[in-house]
């Protein structure tokens, strides 16, 4: 959540007119995430949260609209999109398409603990198994072909060692990433900052703006590697064991994807080494924009090359076939 677009009171205020939620109290920009402007908004009816798409093509936000509209009609605790008056949940706000939508209660953990970890195993299970039953196409918008090509743009702005690195491990993925895994709508980034809890209850799950099909597996490995690393890039068993095997009580893992753990932990890291490495070396221009440190990703990747084992923190005779 950044904001490269400033809005100004009156210009929200005018917009807010066309809502039935009341006059405009307080308007704050959101300084984290990377991909749209955030803010909060407070009007005398409530608590909001205001998005206006920078990168995402207008006819494209509605899907993640609806999306969100599902997993909630699914028991998902997804922010509510908010119609205006003539029924649309997603309009124009300084020539952009924005949508507004209820602000869930609760926080981010920094330091999840075990209960936590597994809650968001079990919900992520959750989201997998409501998500097949939504009919509309949503192709994932930085799925591995989107990871070569930014590769390929951003490789001639590094060092040596890290674009060697880069160049290997792209090669890697194309080589050693199986087909056939189970594939559905994924939320695609689901960390710590997109997930509230009331104590160790899941309050909210925010984000879905990265949504799209892919590998389920993918979504669980983009999720353990930050709800489950450590300081030195490494993965803590005790979380690991606490996320993997609630989600796997909700979706047994099959024998290939359990095989294919490894590689997918490294996909996931890859992904968003790149994604930070082009907000770097290609940024966007904007007021509050969060610029996350690609050495973290790199670092997690380079711990994940020398992980070889499939999933370990799930014992053989969990049922996995």
């Amino acid at each position: 959540m950044s904001v490269f677009t400033l809005l100004t009171p009156e210009q929200v205020a005018a917009w807010l007119a066309s809502y039935a939620l009341g006059e405009l109290q307080t308007l704050t920009g959101i300084d984290e995430g990377v991909q749209n402007s955030n803010f909060f908004l407070r009007s005398t009816h409530g608590d909001y949260v205001l998005t206006l798409f920078e990168q995402v093509p207008g006819d494209q936000v509605p899907r993640y609209v609806q999306l969100m509209t599902h997993l909630a009609q699914h028991g998902l605790p997804c922010p509510a999109p908010v119609a205006n008056r003539r029924g649309e949940s997603v309009s124009s706000l300084d020539g952009k398409p924005a949508v507004i939508v209820s602000r869930l209660p609760g926080h981010s953990e920094k330091s999840p603990n075990l209960a936590q970890c597994a809650a968001i195993g079990a919900l992520l299970a959750r989201l997998h198994a409501a998500a097949r039953s939504w009919p509309r196409p949503l192709p994932h918008q930085r799925d591995s072909a989107w990871c070569a090509r930014v590769a390929a743009e951003i490789a001639p702005l590094l060092d040596a060692d890290d674009r060697r690195l880069l160049h290997d491990e792209v090669r890697h993925q194309q080589t050693h990433r199986p087909d056939g895994l189970p594939r559905g709508v994924i939320h695609a980034d689901l960390f710590r900052d997109n997930v509230l809890f009331s104590g160790n209850e899941v309050s909210g799950v925010l984000d879905f703006y990265f949504a799209g099909v892919d590998d389920l597996l993918f979504d669980l490995a983009v999720t353990v590697n930050d709800w489950c690393a450590q300081p030195d890039a490494s993965l803590d068993g005790k979380r690991c064991a606490a996320l993997l095997t609630a989600y796997h009580a909700d979706r047994a893992l099959l024998a290939a994807e359990r095989a294919a753990w490894p590689t997918m932990l490294r996909a996931a890291a890859l992904r968003f080494w790149i994604s930070r490495l082009q907000d770097r070396h290609l940024p966007r221009p904007g007021k509050l924009v969060a610029q996350r440190d690609p050495d973290a990703f790199r670092a997690i990747l380079l711990a994940r090359m020398a992980t070889a084992s499939d999933c370990p923190w799930l014992a053989p005779d969990t049922g996995a076939s």
